[in-house]
């Protein structure tokens, strides 16, 4: 046995037996200004003298911290990979305290999850789709009660929401959409007049972007430009409120949350996006006289006259119309979204991108369906 060695506040004595047996007696502190030389010098001590098997001996260990646990973590390591065996004795209960059972056990083996098969991800699918169906028939059907009830109380409206979303999805999106529209129409114009040129046929040029503005690009630009800006923003505003608890707290509170925060958006965007179309439509015609005036030697006068001679108030309420049902449905999938986050804020940004998606998908389809209608009832 060898004498005790001094090692700042903790002394150890080293002991081995003829069958590989190393014991080693700590006594006084084993801490973090003593850890990291007890770690070299049983490290040094192990890989010299590679016993068989290590017992630690903590009878007179007066006091042991994290970085003493870190120790006996580490010799349980050496010893391990070494293929010897690791024990403990005599340690206090306050020491024990210490010391994490998990810490000094055997490193638990990792178990490979499986991915769940094919049919179970198909059948996962389903049942969100069909959560997902319920859902939105229960809340057409709470949408409509909520229009009802306004109806009949029309005090019920929040005017001042209303407004507020009038003014953020109308005037505020006035610019860009005036913008885009120009563009579009001097884009049809200047594309069109290459082929028209060849048959002198530059007046038709007004004809051509009157007609396909006002029929199907300008309630359509609209209605994707306002889905942006505005859907987007319904989901969002919505789907905060809900993992904050605030449409929780309404409903407790005694408000329907339906008709509190959905119906002033939805009011707003009918009233707003037919107006914003409108001006779509003039913007537009406004980019294609620019290339009538300046590039095809036509007159402003011959250019509008064509533009009234070609549109008809067919054609102009058709385009009204159409923005409406696309109002409804922007509104309506952004509230919708919004209501159907859970967790954080990650879901907040999937509805979000979701709202978007879904209300260019639906604005593509309707319009599809006006179309395919329009042509049998001619």
């Amino acid at each position: 046995m060898e004498s005790f060695k001094d090692l700042s506040s903790c002394r150890y004595e080293i002991s081995e037996s003829n069958d590989g047996e190393m014991i080693i007696y700590l006594e006084g502190r084993i801490d973090a200004d003593n850890a990291s030389s007890l770690i070299e010098s049983f490290g040094s001590l192990i890989r010299d003298r590679s016993p068989v098997s290590l017992v630690l001996d903590l009878k007179k260990v007066t006091y042991l911290d994290d970085f003493g646990a870190l120790v006996l973590v580490e010799l349980r390591d050496m010893m391990a990979d070494a293929k010897g065996e690791f024990n403990l004795k005599n340690a206090r209960e306050e020491v024990l305290f210490v010391i994490d059972s998990e810490a000094i056990a055997e490193s638990p083996k990792l178990i490979k999850i499986r991915p769940p098969s094919m049919f179970v991800r198909f059948g996962d699918a389903i049942l969100k789709y069909v959560s997902d169906v319920k859902y939105l028939i229960s809340f057409v059907g709470s949408v409509c009660l909520a229009f009802t009830y306004t109806f009949f109380h029309p005090k019920s409206l929040r005017m001042d929401d209303t407004f507020l979303y009038m003014q953020k999805t109308g005037v505020d999106a006035l610019p860009i959409v005036g913008m885009i529209s120009f563009l579009m129409g001097l884009i049809m114009a200047f594309m069109s007049s290459i082929q028209l040129q060849m048959f002198g046929a530059n007046i038709y040029v007004a004809s051509l972007v009157s007609l396909a503005m006002t029929r199907e690009l300008g309630p359509i630009m609209t209605a994707i430009i306002v889905a942006g800006r505005s859907g987007s923003s319904f989901a969002s505003e919505i789907g905060t409120m809900k993992i904050s608890e605030e449409v929780d707290a309404l409903f407790t509170m005694g408000f329907d949350p339906t008709r509190y925060l959905v119906v002033p958006k939805i009011m707003a965007s009918v009233f707003v996006v037919p107006i914003l179309t409108l001006f779509s439509d003039i913007f537009a015609i406004l980019g294609g006289l620019t290339v009538g005036v300046f590039m095809l030697d036509l007159t402003a006068n011959a250019y509008i006259l064509q533009t009234l001679k070609t549109l008809s108030l067919f054609d102009f309420f058709l385009g009204i119309f159409k923005s409406g049902v696309f109002a409804i449905l922007i509104s309506w999938i952004g509230c919708l979204r919004g209501f159907r986050v859970k967790g954080g804020a990650a879901s907040v940004g999937q509805a979000t991108t979701s709202a978007v998606v879904s209300s260019i998908f639906l604005i593509i389809f309707f319009d599809s369906l006006f179309a395919v209608t329009l042509r049998y009832l001619k």
